[in-house]
């Protein structure tokens, strides 16, 4: 309950921040030197599963505050 009063300012950091993150995941890939991180596809897939499940828990904390009356 402290942080109540920051509850709007956080919630928009973390969707801005999600906002950033999608931008520079689902980018259209550059050329990527052979060797670099960039250029296996499996760090991109990770990348783009650890966005999803992020994104999904920003969901539910979003959420959670409004859903939580249903449950007493």
């Amino acid at each position: 309950t402290a942080l109540e009063p920051y509850r709007p300012f956080l919630i928009g950091v973390a969707l801005v921040a999600l906002y950033f993150a999608w931008r520079r995941i689902f980018r259209p890939v550059p050329a990527c030197p052979p060797g670099e991180v960039c250029a296996i596809p499996r760090v991109h897939t990770a990348y783009k599963t650890i966005f999803w499940v992020v994104a999904a828990l920003v969901l539910v904390a979003l959420a959670f505050p409004y859903v939580l009356p249903l449950f007493y």
